[in-house]
């Protein structure tokens, strides 16, 4: 059973990886201190490399697996594998995330919002937190990497 999801795994976990290394250029480019009035743009920046990383997960899967002949079926299956990995992984790549890459973030997040309108304190100290943020990672690499396996193994399926 491992052996058949190797290529998965490795995948979800290069996701992650690049995702915290992506959580350190933000910070290095100051999103999330004084630039943080751009962070909500900015970090959509990291969309095209996402579905980067699942269009090369799904070709690897149908080179190095299947023989360069995948259907759209074993396509979607292995996305969902990866986003799955994804998803288990999350809370622990928003935890070091939150507490080693960026440890102001959340102070930073909530001063802004309220300094700025966007937000009353308390509701900004309501989603500006680990247990907010681990939540919404897991929702978010659910839906989006659904989404994305879906899109990605219609393209990169063989066609018949």
């Amino acid at each position: 059973m491992m052996k058949n999801i190797k290529i998965e795994i490795k995948w979800g976990i290069l996701f992650v990886l690049v995702g915290l290394i992506w959580m350190v250029f933000e910070k290095a480019m100051g999103w999330h201190d004084v630039h943080i009035d751009k962070h909500e743009t900015y970090t959509l920046f990291m969309a095209p490399i996402a579905i980067s990383i699942y269009v090369f997960a799904l070709l690897d899967k149908k080179r190095n697996f299947f023989g360069g002949k995948m259907s759209y079926k074993q396509g979607f299956i292995a996305g969902l594998i990866i986003t799955l990995v994804v998803f288990l992984l999350s809370p622990l790549s928003q935890y070091i995330t939150s507490t080693y890459i960026t440890p102001d973030y959340f102070n930073n997040a909530i001063d802004y919002s309220v300094s700025s309108g966007k937000m009353e304190r308390q509701a900004a100290e309501d989603y500006f937190n680990l247990k907010s943020y681990m939540m919404q990672a897991m929702i978010g690499a659910a839906i989006m990497g659904l989404i994305t396996a879906a899109i990605v193994a219609f393209f990169v399926r063989t066609k018949s």
